[in-house]
């Protein structure tokens, strides 16, 4: 296995993210879902039939790596210490380091990007620096957790309600708080937050999601709750979009 890992590391990375979201751990597994993995031979130890040791590096796109450059030793130690396992029994392939680094990106606009973000022109909000609740994917420049959530983003946005992906809210005071809901939308003067449940992201419990979105519904927001598996697919999430423009009309009337 040591050998087969060495030359093709997919296999066992990508059973590394299943173990890793079985313990609920977001960061790892979002490094192993989106990462390139790159193998580099980093020196030979000829003593006892040789001993050949090895670098991983997992490029992770840019706009992941951010969120996790703060505890990017810490995951990496977890991968190095979960990995070990599938590398018992070939004491001739050593697997030295990983090291999460930023995958290069050739583009040629880049000038032009940051000169538009020097600006203030792509400056954004939205929820970006809980290393423990990555936001690994991107639509349009806006950060989604999930593919659902992109097509969830994509229906609503076809519906042509007002909507914010992901944005932060904070609550000072003594009992400051920061929450991150996935969805907040305002139509017909009602507010409402809408959340994507069951995910390979979202490793909250129902009792915890609620605890914390409860400010929010404090000051008199509604919250839905849908499932991942209700809008993993773009005509599935249409439906989810139908239903909630159906809520707030019943929401209105109601009031």
């Amino acid at each position: 296995m040591a050998s087969r890992f060495f030359s093709d590391p997919e296999s066992v990375l990508g059973t590394l993210a299943r173990l890793f979201a079985a313990d609920g751990a977001a960061r790892e597994v979002a490094i192993l879902t989106y990462s390139t993995p790159e193998i580099v031979e980093s020196h030979y130890d000829n003593w006892n039939g040789g001993t050949y040791y090895f670098n991983l590096f997992l490029h992770v796109p840019i706009n992941l790596y951010p969120q996790v450059e703060g505890s990017k030793d810490q995951i990496a130690t977890a991968i190095k210490e979960q990995i070990q396992v599938f590398l018992q029994g070939n004491e001739h392939e050593i697997l030295s380091e990983i090291a999460i680094v930023p995958a290069v990106v050739d583009d040629p606009q880049w000038r032009e990007k940051a000169a538009a973000w020097l600006s203030g022109s792509k400056v954004s909000n939205q929820g970006r620096v809980r290393s423990d609740n990555v936001a690994p994917l991107t639509q349009d420049g806006l950060l989604f957790r999930s593919r659902p959530e992109i097509h969830v983003y994509k229906a609503l946005k076809a519906t042509g309600v007002s909507f914010a992906p992901l944005p932060v809210f904070i609550r000072g005071g003594e009992s400051y708080s920061r929450i991150e809901p996935d969805f907040v939308l305002i139509y017909k003067g009602i507010t409402m937050v809408l959340e994507v449940d069951g995910d390979t992201v979202h490793t909250e419990t129902p009792a915890e999601a609620q605890a914390r979105i409860r400010t929010l519904q404090h000051e008199g927001v509604h919250v839905e709750r849908i499932a991942a598996s209700e809008c993993d697919t773009p005509q599935k999430a249409k439906e989810v979009a139908e239903k909630v423009l159906n809520t707030f009309q019943k929401l209105k009337d109601a009031k």
